[in-house]
């Protein structure tokens, strides 16, 4: 079905065509200037260069061919050749009464689905989340379902950092504080415990410190190191302690996770990989693409005609250790042959930007990725405090991000408390809606920003009720249910959608028209800003009808009826928005 602006579209495409100028001139979008028109189109300025003519001429010629008197109200022509469009108060009622009754709101999906994965999340085993973690989680989460939604078929990964020096290094420290456990006997060959010797508040501190040890430790440190070579060459009992920890770590990730409404289809990591580096590696060797220099091992990815250098992407290092380069080539390789993508996106910070150029040159030239799969990189900024700096503790550290959803949902509470209603509540229902209002402030604050901006967090700003922010959207869609609700009480069911009977009104549902482009657009630029800015003005937009209209005391009851429709297909709008954005909305408030 798609959109008002898509429909008038074909209209003015049809119109082109019969003034004689191609279709593609056709496009119709929604006016900059809403106090001058609802619509415009402005392809008679581009029609101009290709038929030497003046734009306002063509621009004539092609509101002569429109009739359609049911459909616009009014044409006129501004400017150089800009054609404005007014539409009929019925024929947007028709269009609302449409979104209403399809299952997906007037947003078809895609001709031909893609096979996406996306990456994203990227914790390391045995460290705790923090806010770190935030942005890739949350806007690789709404990219998702922003994928899912258009119609893709898509997976992703949180690409878990399992391997390397980090689990020699817990393994060493362990093995120095409980040297009795059977992981360490090398002539142990019974059944290894089913209960880790440690949990998570055990990893949490044994790495810390084993890290910060390794520095000036240097006989800790080469243990440590001795400890990450014998795990990689598959010591059993390294190996058993090895997959505890993954799964101790898992469980706890999950948990963290799950509290942001966050949920990963593959819990895959570097660990998956390494059965395969070791023959890429001689693969690339073989056939002529890696190559030494000075003791190491590279690809060079660089090619002529390129904007600017790209250094070669380093394979191993001079003592035969590998790098994350090696293990992202290797995971392309894993990913193209067990689930053949179509398209690979990767939710990383803006940083990485460099390494990607090397590692998906590398894919290319090296036949790892067919041309057949596109790489796409899709960086982030990062989450600022006050000072402009990464957000971190008051005592200056890295904060949890346990303890940032903590913050956020006490804040929360106290926002929420100060509503009337909400204090007859039961305490678990509080708490619940306090946890839903606290991690939509949290993630509203985060998606509202282009992904590739930094930007500060204010706890303050972003949990109020008012302005762009999560809980006043969560606060509009919850108002609209407990309209719903009230009429339901009393009997009263949405009827038919009428014609605008006000400015408001006939904003509304203007604002409601818009959504398949707005999907649209956050799926091509992978940005959920768009949706945020979407949902904001929606609910703007509501609050504003509501105010001006009382509905439940309405007298005509067609008219009751059909802003109660009204109102039922903006609630519908608003949930389905948050929900690509990852946001849940409480039953009441």
């Amino acid at each position: 079905m798609g959109s008002l602006a898509d429909k008038l579209t074909v209209v003015f495409a049809d119109a082109f065509e019969s003034a004689g100028y191609d279709r593609s001139y056709g496009e119709v979008r929604v006016s900059d200037r809403p106090d001058l028109c609802q619509y415009q189109c402005n392809g008679a300025l581009a029609a101009a260069k290709r038929y030497r003519t003046s734009p306002r001429e063509i621009a004539q010629n092609v509101v002569d061919t429109i009739r359609a008197p049911e459909v616009v109200r009014d044409l006129s022509l501004a400017g150089p050749g800009f054609i404005n469009v007014v539409l009929t108060d019925e024929y947007i009622a028709r269009h609302v009464q449409e979104v209403h009754d399809d299952d997906r709101l007037g947003c078809e999906a895609v001709a031909r689905p893609l096979r996406i994965m996306v990456d994203y999340g990227g914790p390391n085993v045995a460290k705790p989340l923090h806010v770190g973690h935030l942005r890739a989680a949350i806007i690789g989460e709404s990219i998702v379902r922003i994928c899912r939604f258009v119609g893709h078929e898509v997976i992703g990964d949180v690409h878990l950092g399992d391997w390397g020096l980090q689990m020699g290094l817990i393994i060493a420290a362990l093995e120095e504080s409980r040297p009795d456990l059977p992981y360490f006997d090398h002539d142990f060959a019974g059944h290894y415990p089913d209960d880790p010797p440690v949990n998570i508040a055990d990893l949490e501190e044994i790495y810390p410190k084993a890290a910060e040890r390794q520095k000036t430790d240097l006989e800790f440190a080469e243990s440590a190191r001795q400890a990450t070579v014998d795990l990689q060459a598959g010591r059993p009992g390294y190996r058993a302690l090895w997959q505890q920890f993954r799964d101790v770590s898992v469980d706890d990730l999950r948990q963290s996770y799950e509290q942001l409404n966050i949920r990963f289809d593959l819990w895959l990591g570097e660990s998956d990989t390494q059965d395969r580096v070791r023959g890429l590696i001689a693969r690339l060797k073989q056939e002529g693409y890696a190559l030494e220099s000075r003791g190491a091992l590279i690809v060079e990815v660089g090619e002529p005609g390129d904007r600017e250098e790209i250094p070669p992407l380093m394979l191993e290092k001079t003592d035969g250790a590998v790098l994350y380069g090696t293990t992202d080539l290797a995971t392309i390789e894993q990913r193209v042959e067990q689930f053949t993508p179509d398209l690979i996106l990767y939710v990383v910070d803006n940083r990485q930007q460099q390494h990607f150029k090397q590692v998906f040159k590398a894919s290319y030239k090296t036949g790892v990725a067919p041309e057949s799969t596109r790489l796409e990189h899709d960086g982030f900024g990062t989450m600022n405090g006050k000072d402009g700096k990464p957000f971190k503790t008051r005592e200056g550290g890295i904060m949890k991000l346990k303890d940032l959803i903590a913050l956020v949902t006490d804040h929360a509470r106290a926002r929420v408390e100060a509503i009337e209603s909400v204090r007859e509540y039961a305490e678990d229902e509080k708490e619940d809606i306090s946890r839903i209002v606290g991690v939509a402030a949290l993630k509203y604050a985060d998606l509202m920003n282009h992904r590739t901006k930094d930007y500060v967090f204010d706890l303050e700003r972003f949990s109020s009720f008012e302005g762009r922010t999560g809980p006043y959207i969560l606060y509009a869609a919850v108002r609209i249910k407990s309209v719903l609700r009230r009429a339901a009480e009393r009997g009263l069911q949405p009827g038919r959608i009428l014609a605008p009977l006000s400015e408001s009104e006939r904003d509304l549902d203007l604002k409601l028209s818009e959504l398949p482009g707005t999907i649209a657009l956050a799926f091509e630029t992978r940005a959920p800003n768009h949706l945020c800015e979407y949902a904001f003005q929606l609910a703007t937009a509501y609050n504003r009808f509501y105010h001006v209209h009382h509905m439940l005391n309405e007298e005509d009851a067609q008219r009751r009826d059909s802003w109660l429709a009204l109102s039922e297909v903006t609630l519908r709008v608003l949930e389905r928005v948050l929900d690509l954005l990852g946001i849940e909305v409480p039953r009441r408030m």
